[in-house]
Order: C-alpha cells, then sequence, then structure tokens
C-alpha cells in the first residue's frame, strides 16, 4: 500500500500557509509534573490530508454526520495531470476515461514541486461541472485546495451539491497514474463540514 496522507506538524504546509490554519502543538503534562506526558494539538479540520462534506460551502449541506465509510474505500484511478501549470479545465479531462461511479483522482505539477499551499494547480469550474454531470463518486487532488481565487467557490459547489467525495492534501509522489483501491478512514467527528484522514492507494 503507498500511504498518500500528510503529516501533521507544527510546520507543515497549510492552505495559502496563514499562520491561522497552522497546527499548534502544546505540553498538556510532563512526566516531572504529572507522571505521565501528553500533548495538545489544536488545529483545523482542513489541515492536511482531509475531505470536505457539502457543510463546508453549503448552508444546509450534509455534514460528517452518519456517512458511510464505504463510500471511502473503493475502485479508484490517478490521472497524471503534471504538464498543467495553473489549472485542469474541461478540456484537460474530456477525453479521459471517466464513467459514473468513478473514483479520480488528479496527480499535478504540485507534486513534483512539493507545493500544495499558495500557487497550486487547480480544478476549474467548468471541469468540476462536467465530472459532476458524469456522476463520479469523489475527486481528489494534491493540493490543500480543489480551488483558489475562484469567486463564490464554484467548484466546491458544483461537487458537492451533486454529493460528491472531495478528497484534498493527497500525497502522490510515489504514485503513478493507473487503477488502485483506495482506502481513506476519516476521523470519527459528528457534525462537521470536513474531517482529516488517513489514506492508501493499493495498486
Amino acid at each position: 500500500m503507498i500511504d498518500i496522507t500528510m503529516p501533521i506538524t507544527p510546520d507543515m504546509q497549510v492552505y495559502k500557509q496563514r499562520d491561522a490554519k497552522k497546527p499548534h502543538f502544546e505540553v498538556a503534562a510532563t512526566f516531572e509534573e504529572n507522571g505521565v506526558y501528553e500533548t495538545k494539538l489544536t488545529f483545523n479540520l482542513h489541515t492536511g490530508t482531509h475531505i470536505d462534506f457539502p457543510l463546508h460551502t453549503l448552508k444546509e449541506g450534509a455534514s460528517s454526520t452518519n456517512h458511510d465509510i464505504m463510500d471511502y474505500i473503493g475502485d479508484a484511478t490517478v490521472f497524471d495531470l503534471s504538464h498543467l501549470e495553473e489549472k485542469i479545465t474541461l478540456k484537460d479531462i474530456a477525453d479521459l476515461n471517466i464513467e459514473a461511479d468513478d473514483f479520480i483522482i488528479f496527480k499535478t505539477s504540485n507534486t513534483v514541486r512539493h507545493n500544495q499551499a499558495t500557487d497550486f494547480v487547480y480544478l476549474a469550474h467548468d471541469a468540476a461541472s462536467y465530472l459532476a454531470d458524469k456522476g463520479i463518486r469523489g475527486v481528489g487532488i494534491d493540493a490543500l485546495g480543489i480551488e483558489r481565487n475562484q469567486p463564490n467557490h464554484p467548484t466546491h459547489d458544483a461537487l458537492l451539491e451533486k454529493g460528491i467525495i472531495i478528497l484534498e492534501g493527497a500525497v502522490l509522489d510515489k504514485v503513478s497514474e493507473g487503477k488502485y483501491t483506495l482506502m481513506c478512514f476519516p476521523m470519527k467527528i459528528d457534525n462537521v463540514e470536513a474531517l482529516p484522514v488517513r489514506a492508501f492507494l493499493q495498486p
């Protein structure tokens, strides 16, 4: 299995490198004072490798409550689009073999540049609408956001309105284009708009 999960560390990349999104580690107990060692971690649910639920951008959207874990386990296809420099558009994916219920993961130059945080390649609205019309099960990308600098987050809305899973922050440097089994395990937290995950691809 290939681990495609981003480690959570104090100095990790976060969306647009905003300080407010950095995880904060704090020693909560020490051997000297408490007889045990404990760490308190404060972080945004959109930190590292995570999935978005409709509530993230849709006011009345579904949250993490009662989601089906089996939706995150199954066949997935990785497409290598690392030749693209800015965004993934409809013309870039129109000829790819994408069918209903597929889980699509896009490997881009974000992986090559090890830059998932700022000027990352993202999924444009026209491509997201195309995927939504195809009826895919989910879409993943090797960036900490599936879109950037698009007013009113139309890419998120196009996907989340159809209940399509969005996987962000995938680490794909050891992954080649092809067919895989995706195993994605979200934390069990009710009634939130995103969940950190531990994710694997098995060739």
